[in-house]
Parts: C-alpha cells; structure tokens; sequence
C-alpha cells in the first residue's frame, strides 16, 4: 500500500493511545456518545459482551465523524476490555469498598481479560476478540489498602492496572499482556489485515 491511512482512534484511553504510538500509528482520538451500562447482560458471553460494546462505540464515533471526511484513507478504531472471574464482569470499581471487594476476589486466582475491538473502513464494520489470561499471588489485606491508598485501581477494570503498580500482583500471564492493558496491536493488525488489506504498520 503506497498512501498511509489515517486512523481515528474511538476511545479516551491513553493506554490505548499509547499502545498505537509505540508501533508508529498517531491516532485522532474521538471519544463516541455511548451507554455503555445498557449493553451488560448476564446472557451474552465475555467475548460477545466486548464485540458488542466495541461495535457500538464504532459505529455511533463514525455517525459522529463528519462526512466529508470519511474518506478511503480512513479507518476508525474502538475497543471495549473487561475483566471475567467466575462468571462475574469486574467492571471499573464504584468506590473504595468496591475496589477492595474485587481485589481481593481476585487474589490467589487466575481470572480473563477480554478486549473487543471494532474496525470501520469505508463503510464496513469488521469485530474480533482478544483472551487473556491473568493469575495474581496471594495479597494481604495491607497490601491491598496500600494500593488502594494509591488512587490507582479506581478507574481501571477489575480495580488494576497491570502496566502500573498492579503489576506487582501478577505472577503470570498467558496470552497478550497488551490486551489486559486495554489493545492487542498484534490482534487489530492481523483484524485489519485480514479484512482490508492493511494493517497497523500502515497507518499513521
């Protein structure tokens, strides 16, 4: 492919920003006028749960790009993440308690995170899902007011951040580490490539 594609990156997340930047992808970042609360349900499973979520936040962004600029050199991008132990969503915590609740829940165990992420390129809407899986040690209950005295896991899914400080509660991952911190660039290349014809390593 000779002419770069643009991509519009459909999120607030700097840690998904961040991870576009380090392959060589600057994206614009539109943040989409989603609900995402409406779409929890207990029926759908993990990965439909963030193909859907995912899909929603790509599809309302492009309805709010304007029209003269969605043009072929333009791929927009979204991506929903959350954390899954025993069948229960560990979404951002709602307060301290909460935080606490799901940190110690996820203590000694091993949980998944799941990323949705959707693609739209003149026009078409493409989905995919990346699994990760995420063991922590066992934490006392010090170690986890500690963290929680940090501000830290307050809007992170799953009430950790494993690129920050929550890092040191992982004993193990296997998968993706880039899709527990919010984007597998492998997964939304080879998504894009399959596809459209491009990849990451195409965009700028």
């Amino acid at each position: 492919m000779t002419e770069m594609i643009k991509l519009i990156l459909a999120s607030r997340s700097p840690r998904r920003r961040e991870i576009l930047e380090k392959v060589g992808v600057h994206p614009i970042c539109l943040v989409p006028d989603t609900e995402e609360e409406s779409e929890r349900s207990a029926f759908l499973t993990p990965s439909e749960l963030v193909m859907g979520l995912a899909s929603r936040k790509a599809r309302a962004a492009w309805e709010q790009y304007p029209e003269d600029v969605r043009g072929k050199d333009r791929v927009l991008l979204a991506a929903d993440t959350i954390v899954y132990l025993n069948g229960e969503v560990l979404e951002k915590p709602k307060d301290g308690n909460d935080a606490k609740r799901m940190l110690s829940e996820l203590s000694g165990r091993s949980h998944s995170v799941f990323t949705g992420m959707a693609a739209v390129f003149d026009g078409r809407l493409v989905v995919d899902c990346m699994q990760t899986r995420v063991w922590f040690r066992s934490l006392s209950e010090q170690e986890i007011d500690d963290y929680l005295a940090t501000g830290e896991p307050m809007d992170k899914a799953g009430a950790y951040a494993v690129q920050q400080k929550g890092s040191l509660f992982v004993s193990r991952i296997d998968g993706d580490y880039f899709n527990v911190v919010g984007l597998s660039a492998c997964g939304t290349d080879r998504m894009l490539r399959d596809a459209f014809g491009f990849g990451l390593s195409d965009c700028e």
